[in-house]
């Protein structure tokens, strides 16, 4: 079913593309739709990535509160989807401080390393990659944990699931409190936690958040992080003086908890080919359309920017979506990317099963290391593949460890070195 395009709304409240939501995709979402404080668009991406500032970074990144001490810099969502790349934030921070531009840059360098790993064992990284999952030890504090995982009558968690919910953003600390909340100390399943953050993130990616989640809760390293009150009063203070359980609080302690059994994880993990696309464009014939995908919804698309005279596509996977259940802030930030490209060029917005929709149709798009947009596009007639632009190309060497795989990084000399032009728009884009 094709659909009218998302209008750009330039208000406040965005009233009118929250209402074109819920009129199209509101039995989709999961809640009730309304806009979070971050704004989609490659408007909002630009403008962030210009006042992007990382002096500082590295001593208040894992602050919580008050927000205005926080340091991140809130530009996943954006990267997420492609209205930035990770080689355009890269060279942005070009001229930061040596250990604040360090700090940031390995975040982004987490975030490429979280797609290499996705784009090598696919949806083996919803398995333990290393380790079992975490085990409480017996008659330890949260060993017999009742109840939701994440207790809202703690403070802590009130205020951190809270805004998980109404903004659909959280800085890392408060993601890790989450994971070890939910996964090491109360012991429940670890993938029920991760697709409940999936699902209202507005940066949600089966890439980075399975590999977070894995790794706070030692299946990536055999070391569990430990949430307890310490962290609480140290980045947000106030958290756990206004808290009713102050006096008798459930996570005084670090928990005693280990991680699970070694186990082998993937085949692939220790060593071999990742499929990274091509690294020129694979022209096999004359496009129609330029196919956008949920990956790369930026001006820079390389496809789009290819066939800047082609009308684009984009298609709302209406199975995909009924079965993931996303929060109604997700699917407005992803209207308002599609309105911005919309208003500088031909666009059909659809909601159907894209394979459907689009057989028959000769296209440009973009690689990217999604399983499903693999297993979509072979069943397509794609005339123009054209490459993702890492911040470095994946090899073949183990992805059993960030730390070693960014070090290999940095032996190679290649950070940061992809490029790209811009598309439709002169404008640019954590």
């Amino acid at each position: 079913m094709r659909l009218p395009t998302p209008p750009v709304d330039r208000s406040d409240d965005r009233a009118q593309v929250v209402a074109w939501v819920r009129e199209h995709l509101g039995h989709l979402a999961s809640d009730d739709v309304r806009a979070s404080s971050v704004r989609g668009g490659q408007s909002a991406a630009d403008a962030a990535l210009a006042a992007l500032d990382v002096t500082g970074y590295a001593a208040r990144r894992s602050n919580v509160l008050p927000e205005s001490s926080r340091g991140a810099s809130r530009l996943s969502p954006y990267i997420r989807h492609g209205l930035l790349t990770l080689p355009s934030v890269w060279e942005a921070v070009g001229d930061a401080p040596y250990r604040d531009r360090e700090k940031f840059r390995d975040e982004l360098m987490w975030q490429e390393y979280s797609r290499h790993l996705y784009a090598r064992v696919g949806k083996a990284n919803g398995a333990p990659l290393r380790f079992e999952t975490p085990v409480p030890v017996p008659g330890s504090a949260g060993s017999t944990w009742s109840g939701d995982p994440w207790p809202r009558e703690m403070a802590c968690m009130d205020a951190t699931v809270g805004e998980l919910v109404e903004d659909g953003w959280l800085v890392n600390q408060t993601r890790m409190w989450l994971a070890s909340q939910w996964a090491v100390r109360a012991g429940a399943d670890w993938r029920e936690g991760e697709q409940r953050m999936y699902r209202n993130l507005l940066d949600g990616s089966r890439a980075a958040n399975r590999v977070g989640w894995q790794w706070a809760a030692g299946m990536g390293t055999g070391k569990v992080y430990g949430f307890s009150r310490w962290q609480v009063e140290k980045r947000a203070p106030q958290l756990c003086a206004r808290c009713a359980l102050r006096d008798a609080c459930p996570v005084q302690d670090w928990p005693e908890a280990q991680s699970g059994a070694k186990v082998d994880g993937p085949a692939d993990l220790g060593g071999g080919p990742t499929d990274g696309g091509p690294t020129e464009p694979l022209l096999t014939g004359e496009p129609e359309a330029v196919w956008l995908t949920a990956e790369s919804l930026g001006t820079d698309d390389p496809a789009l920017a290819a066939h800047p005279d082609l009308p684009a596509v984009f298609v709302f996977d209406e199975p995909l979506l009924a079965a993931l259940a996303l929060s109604g802030k997700r699917l407005v930030f992803l209207a308002e990317a599609l309105a911005e490209l919309g208003s500088s060029g031909e666009l059909e917005v659809h909601l159907a099963d894209p394979v459907a929709e689009l057989s028959g149709r000769r296209l440009a798009t973009t690689w990217t290391y999604v399983p499903g947009w693999k297993k979509r596009s072979a069943a397509l007639d794609v005339v123009a593949l054209h490459p993702w632009p890492w911040l470095r190309r994946p090899g073949s060497g183990s992805l059993r460890s960030f730390s070693a795989w960014a070090d290999r990084s940095h032996a190679g000399g290649n950070r940061g070195r992809s490029g790209g032009s811009r598309g439709r728009s002169s404008q640019r884009a954590r």
